[in-house]
């Protein structure tokens, strides 16, 4: 473990004036406080707080946060206090534990509702200082890189977390490189098998061509060299789960994906950046559509930078950003770079994006948000935007998520803009509205009286802001409609508890959910965006399973003797609400089968080895896989929508893959994620509804071991 004086030593290479006598009293008040706790692993507790601030050293940020990262579990874990903490070492270190202690109790992948409350909480405390989020990431990064410890499941909870939530908002506040190692971490945990096929095929690759990555980094050197350039070039393999996911996204075998090392030139000026772009475009043909200069644009979180891909040595792609190297300082430490410390002071990088700003311009377009679901969408779409840069007639520049379109551009400008869109031209082109936009483009929005938005739009539009809009004008629309029927699904929900629905049960639960009204609320429940069950539960919760009362998968059966394991049988994968029957396994526990599961029969004649099971009764978790065989046609966004139907029915993809292609149908196997019968079915009606859904059934694979 890091001691005291090594810490200090770290800190005093970027901060001469740190106070190393509250570094050393803050070092030992944890140390004892988490005196005899131990991690999953058998070590001293304190050897991870120690370890968050190692971490936070390597950003070179100041002594509150890393006395912060040492003291960060105290208040929750220990016997510590705020007032102790505050009294010993400050209000400001006091404030700053206490709000990573906050984010700590968040249950960020807990309901949907629920999360967008979290998420809420999440960016009030980042609004009040950033630096509360940079102790939680390396906090997150320090665990993620001890994961083995834990329980399996555990595992995979923390990594699907990851993925979703922290590596996107590492990668929010730019700091690429930590968002890269997260993804990798929780890589390694949800795909152990596809990170090891990539890993094993880079070193084949290897073998057959040598060090690309040291030859191609010569020649970059003697390009810079030959145009009198003074730069630094760096070179590296992209990490497993870009490549995994560059994979996905083009539908590529690893073979077929080229840009699979990425470059970097740092450079001493500006100018010299544009120089070199000039230089290394001469020496290699440049890529179409692969150019973004992030310099002249720079991307809302402070990152500046050329990008540029060109076809280098034997053919191969190269990617190759350049950059000067107060750019790269703040590519590399992203929203971090503004609390900085170099030779005692704080750096004052002119690229460094002020936080007060950046939390500002991240969180301007989610307060307009009503309820929950709009709320979480955009943030997820806030957290994971790639930007393009459009402009107005006038010449006024419209940064936007990638993959926006018109409608987005349109109300980005105003939101009466938007709803009252009928048209855009696309450097003076007419276009529809559901064409991406591109860097660079010009963009008109065609507008006129009386038009209103379209359900359809919803689909179309890529930004939180313009979705949350166009649903504020459909339900506007249709709210009569809408308020009559929720009326009657709340009535119905109140009698199934046996309680009287009054307009003071309807006026609370709007005033528990924080929405305007009852009116409001009856509107969103007519409308399927709340369910009145969910508002029953609101007001009696004693009365309605929780989300936190679901079974859990280990005890959903009922029927086994104390000391007996089970799982579900490969070959019929059952779910709760269809008659089961178990078959025990010398050695193996006893496997679940459906009734009517065929392999059943090759065991008829030995009845001593058959239980009598049922499921538990109650709600149970989205956990049991079942597998589909699907037949859909091959044309643009099938499979994609597809995904989304399986997403709206609360059911999560475990798998996919293709087990036929041919030019007009695609024919594969999803495996979902179930509660039980109901949502089997619910799923499998969303997809035979879709008019690109040829067929669909239950596969079940007998070969497939019980």
């Amino acid at each position: 473990m890091t001691t005291a004086d090594d810490l200090i030593e770290l800190v005093r290479t970027y901060n001469p004036k740190t106070n190393a006598k509250k570094l050393a009293e803050a070092y030992a008040y944890g140390e004892k406080m988490h005196e005899g706790q131990f991690r999953h692993s058998g070590e001293p507790y304190f050897t991870h707080p120690v370890a968050v601030a190692v971490i936070l050293t390597d950003m070179h940020l100041d002594d509150a946060t890393i006395i912060t990262a040492l003291l960060h579990d105290t208040i929750e874990d220990t016997k510590s206090t705020y007032s102790e903490v505050s009294k010993k070492f400050g209000r400001e270190v006091a404030e700053l534990v206490d709000g990573v202690t906050k984010l700590t109790n968040l249950q960020l992948n807990s309901s949907e509702t629920k999360q967008a409350e979290n998420f809420r909480k999440l960016f009030i405390a980042m609004s009040k200082d950033l630096r509360v989020i940079l102790v939680k990431l390396a906090d997150r990064l320090h665990n993620m890189r001890t994961l083995r410890s834990m329980k399996p499941e555990k595992q995979v909870q923390k990594a699907r977390e990851t993925m979703d939530i922290f590596a996107p908002l590492a990668g929010r506040m730019g700091m690429q490189w930590m968002r890269d190692e997260l993804e990798d971490l929780a890589f390694q945990v949800l795909n152990p098998d596809g990170r090891t096929s990539i890993i094993r095929r880079f070193i084949k690759l290897q073998r057959e061509t040598g060090d690309v990555i040291h030859k191609i980094t010569g020649d970059i050197r003697i390009e810079l060299d030959k145009a009198h350039i003074e730069g630094e070039v760096f070179g590296r393999a992209k990490k497993p789960y870009s490549i995994w996911r560059k994979m996905e996204e083009k539908k590529l075998s690893f073979s077929r994906l080229s840009d699979i090392y990425g470059f970097r030139v740092i450079c001493g000026t500006e100018a010299e950046c544009y120089a070199t772009l000039g230089a290394i475009h001469q020496r290699w043909r440049a890529v179409p559509g692969r150019f973004k200069d992030y310099i002249s644009q720079p991307k809302s979180n402070g990152y500046r930078s050329i990008h540029t891909t060109v076809s280098g040595r034997d053919g191969k792609r190269v990617e190759v950003q350049i950059r000067t190297r107060q750019m790269n300082e703040v590519a590399e430490a992203g929203i971090a770079a503004h609390w900085a410390y170099k030779d005692g002071i704080r750096v004052k990088n002119p690229f460094a994006v002020d936080p007060v700003k950046w939390i500002a311009s991240l969180t301007e377009r989610l307060d307009s948000s009503e309820d929950h679901e709009d709320f979480l969408e955009a943030v997820k779409l806030e957290m994971y935007q790639d930007q393009v840069f459009c402009f107005t007639p006038k010449g006024e520049v419209v940064k936007l998520p990638k993959g926006a379109t018109p409608l987005d551009f349109a109300y980005a400008i105003h939101t009466r803009i938007g709803d009252s869109c009928v048209g855009a031209k696309i450097d003076g082109i007419r276009v529809p509205l559901w064409t991406r936009l591109k860097n660079g483009q010009s963009v008109e929005i065609i507008t006129a009286e009386g038009q209103r938005p379209q359900a359809t739009w919803v689909d179309i539009v890529a930004t939180g802001r313009a979705k949350t809009a166009i649903r504020r004008s459909l339900r506007e629309e249709d709210r009569g409609r809408f308020i009559k029927l929720g009326l009657e699904l709340a009535r119905v929900a109140f009698d199934h508890v046996g309680k009287r629905m009054s307009d003071r049960a309807l006026t609370t639960a709007a005033r528990r959910l924080h929405i305007a009204d009852s009116d409001e609320l009856l509107a969103r429940v007519g409308a399927a965006e709340i369910s009145a069950r969910y508002v029953v539960q609101t007001l009696y919760p004693e009365l309605t399973a929780k989300p936190g009362e679901e079974i859990d998968a280990g005890h959903a059966i009922v029927g086994l003797a104390p000391d007996q394991t089970f799982l579900r049988a490969n070959c019929c994968q059952p779910v709760p609400g269809e008659r089961i029957v178990g078959l025990t396994y010398r050695g193996q526990g006893v496997r679940i089968h459906a009734i009517e599961c065929p392999v059943l029969s090759d065991y008829q004649d030995e009845t001593d080895r058959w239980i009598d099971l049922r499921w538990h009764a109650g709600p149970h978790a989205a956990v049991y896989t079942v597998s589909f065989d699907m037949t859909i046609s091959n044309d643009a966004g099938v499979l994609g929508r597809i995904c989304s139907l399986i997403g709206e029915q609360k059911a999560n993809i475990s798998d996919l893959h293709f087990s036929d292609r041919k030019q007009d149908f695609y024919r594969l196997i999803i495996d979902v994620d179930l509660r039980d019968v109901e949502h089997m079915h619910a799923v499998r009606l969303a997809l035979e509804a879709d008019s690109d859904v040829a067929t669909i059934k239950r596969h079940r694979d007998l070969t497939r071991k019980p």
